[in-house]
C-alpha cells in the first residue's frame, strides 16, 4: 500500500466518531422503548404521554442514523433530509389529525396508545425499507410490543418464539422475551451499522485516492 493510499485510509478513519459513540442513539431508543413497555405493561393507560414524547425522539434518532447510508449510497443528503421530515411529519400529521377530528377523545387511554404504537411500528418499519434499514428492525420490534400490549394474557405466540430463543415456559415470561427481542433486534442493528461504517470508509477513501 502506497503512503498516499494509507494516509487517506487512516484519515477516513479519523474522520468518523468512535463505534461506542455512534451506537449511543440506537442503545438509548432500545433501552427506552423496553422501558416504556415494562410501565405499559403495568399501567397502559397511563404511559400515553410518554409514548406522545417517545416518537419525535424515534423521528430525530432516524434522522441521524440514516446520514451516513444516505452518505455510502450516494444520495444527495438534502433530499435525504427531505425525505425524512415528509416522512416523520406525516405520522405526526396524522396523530394531530387524531387529536383536531376528536378521534383521540373516542378512543380509550390503552386503544389510542396502542394506535400510537403501531403506526410508529408501520412508520419505523417503512423508513427502514427507504431511508435508513437499522429502523427496519426497531420498527419491527415495536410492532411486536403492540401485539403483546394489545392483548396480554394472550401470550401463546411466545411459546414459539421462545422456542428459538432456548428459552422454557417463554409464555409466562413477556418481558424477557420482549428484552430478548430487543437484544435481537439492536445486534442486527449493530451488523448494519458496522456495515454502514465500512461502506462511508471505503468511499472516503476512493475520494481521497481519486
Amino acid at each position: 500500500m502506497s503512503k498516499s493510499a494509507a494516509s487517506s485510509e487512516v484519515k477516513s478513519k479519523q474522520s468518523q466518531s468512535p463505534l461506542m459513540v455512534a451506537i449511543l442513539p440506537s442503545v438509548f431508543l432500545y433501552i427506552a422503548a423496553v422501558v416504556l413497555v415494562f410501565f405499559a405493561r403495568e399501567d397502559f393507560a397511563a404511559t400515553t404521554q410518554y409514548w406522545e414524547f417517545f416518537i419525535p425522539v424515534v423521528a430525530f434518532i432516524s434522522i441521524l442514523s440514516g446520514w451516513s447510508q444516505a452518505y455510502a449510497f450516494d444520495r444527495s443528503r438534502f433530499f435525504y433530509l427531505i425525505k425524512q421530515l415528509l416522512h416523520w411529519g406525516a405520522l405526526g400529521g396524522l396523530l394531530w389529525l387524531f387529536y383536531d377530528h376528536g378521534i383521540r377523545d373516542a378512543l380509550s387511554a390503552e386503544q389510542y396508545n396502542l394506535v400510537q404504537l403501531y403506526l410508529l411500528g408501520l412508520a419505523a418499519l417503512i423508513a427502514g425499507l427507504y431511508l435508513d434499514t437499522k429502523m427496519l428492525f426497531f420498527g419491527a420490534f415495536i410492532a411486536c410490543c403492540a401485539y403483546l400490549l394489545a392483548d396480554p394474557a394472550n401470550s401463546a405466540v411466545l411459546t414459539s418464539v421462545g422456542d428459538a430463543f432456548g428459552i422454557e415456559n417463554a409464555q409466562d415470561k413477556p418481558m424477557t422475551m420482549i428484552i430478548a427481542a430487543a437484544l435481537a433486534a439492536f445486534v442486527a442493528n449493530l451488523f448494519v451499522l458496522i456495515a454502514m461504517r465500512g461502506a462511508v470508509m471505503a468511499k472516503r477513501g476512493r475520494t481521497a485516492r481519486g
